[in-house]
């Protein structure tokens, strides 16, 4: 009985083990098993992306006008259930000539899914993003940022990078409730070819909507300039 209550706390600890593995794997910013990954630009040039996760939702038409108001293209990483729960927002996102990103269909997790549930995910919110007129390269960021194998299997086979972030305010509970500390948070962070994640979309993120024209102002005074992914990939070395 003891080696049995042994072998069985090993087999515990072994599997405990292996999940704290998968999970710190599935959300590392600094490897991937296939394909490309992309935190931040390494340059010298003082130009940063900002980044929408999510939507279209109830704010799109309130980011829409902060940004025109500065000039200043995004880049939304949308996703495809709100964007057929949306349609006009979307199109509006796309004629005011920012970037969009696939974000997947339903936003789930994607590890442990399968390859037609990946494929699908992605391939239909491609279509979708089509749908609404835009034409240029679409990359990918995974829903919560969790990918293991088969999500970047699949990319790759399609050589398409995997984008990520190297500020994202949001996820600091302290920080995300005050948009001032929001604002705050990505000045003091800054680098030339940072990628900035905000989440907009929603009331919820009131406080991340309203720090938008503060991280943008702040950031053109230290004498930065906005783009979008597809042209900070062009600047530099991919982190």
């Amino acid at each position: 009985m003891k080696k049995i209550i042994i072998s069985s706390s090993i087999v515990i600890i072994l599997l405990i083990a292996v999940g704290y593995l998968l999970n710190e794997l599935s959300q590392s910013r600094k490897f991937q098993f296939f394909g490309g990954l992309v935190t931040s630009i390494d340059t010298n040039e003082k130009v940063v992306a900002l980044t929408f996760d999510d939507g279209p939702g109830v704010n799109t038409h309130e980011i829409l006008e902060i940004l025109r108001k500065h000039d200043v293209k995004g880049t939304f990483y949308l996703t495809g259930y709100e964007i057929e729960k949306y349609f006009d927002d979307a199109e509006k996102i796309v004629q005011e000539g920012h970037e969009i990103g696939n974000h997947s269909y339903s936003h789930q997790r994607m590890v442990f899914k399968s390859p037609s549930f990946i494929k699908d995910e992605i391939d239909k919110t491609d279509e979708l993003i089509r749908q609404i007129g835009y034409e240029g390269e679409i990359t990918f960021r995974p829903p919560f940022g969790k990918r293991l194998v088969l999500l970047p299997y699949y990319l790759s086979k399609q050589d398409r990078t995997t984008i990520f972030m190297n500020i994202e305010p949001d996820s600091y509970p302290e920080i995300a409730a005050d948009s001032n500390e929001i604002v705050n948070h990505v000045v003091e962070n800054i680098k030339p070819g940072s990628i900035i994640l905000l989440h907009v979309m929603y009331e919820s993120r009131r406080e991340s909507l309203n720090s938008v024209e503060g991280i943008i102002t702040s950031l053109i005074e230290e004498g930065y300039t906005f783009v979008t992914i597809s042209e900070l990939l062009e600047f530099g070395i991919q982190e």
